[in-house]
């Protein structure tokens, strides 16, 4: 059922998972389902394989797929059209301001000074920009495979 809503619309907005098909990327999409017993719509979410051949979808990245003409396989049935909000980082499109979950970033820190600043918070300013931490702590771009057995060389990039 989930991937019958799916198919009747032609663009979608996503979020990249991890995926480790060749030439496609795996998305999470968000939607409302309508019961009828309580007549309240409540979150379903459901996943679709796009084809991505240029790997230009990282994980966390908020992308619009667009439905292909016919299938190319079973699982893919979209196309990555455009990298919207890379790594999630969103940006309103109304105001231009950054968000952090659902709120903007400058109201965070009016409130952090109302309340008080702690030494913890995160500093949005004085941070390196995202992707930084790529090779170092962050993997998502390196092809990753199966690992089918214990042959004692290191394998750094297999599950």
């Amino acid at each position: 059922m989930a991937l019958r809503a799916a198919s009747k619309v032609s663009i979608l907005l996503g979020q990249c998972v991890p995926c480790i098909k060749q030439n496609a990327s795996k998305f999470k999409i968000k939607r409302l389902e309508l019961d009828t017993n309580l007549n309240m719509y409540f979150p379903a979410v459901e996943y679709i394989y796009a084809f991505d051949p240029e790997k230009k979808c990282k994980t966390g990245d908020v992308v619009l797929i667009e439905q292909l003409p016919e299938q190319m396989t079973r699982l893919i049935t979209h196309k990555v059209k455009e990298v919207i909000y890379p790594f999630g980082d969103i940006t309103d499109p109304l105001t231009g301001k950054k968000c952090v979950a659902g709120k903007y970033r400058e109201d965070i820190e009016v409130i952090n000074k109302v309340y008080g600043e702690l030494d913890t918070r995160f500093k949005y300013d004085e941070a390196p920009p995202r992707g930084w931490q790529e090779d170092k702590k962050d993997f998502s771009h390196v092809e990753t495979y199966m690992k089918y057995h214990e042959s004692g060389e290191d394998q750094p990039y297999a599950y």
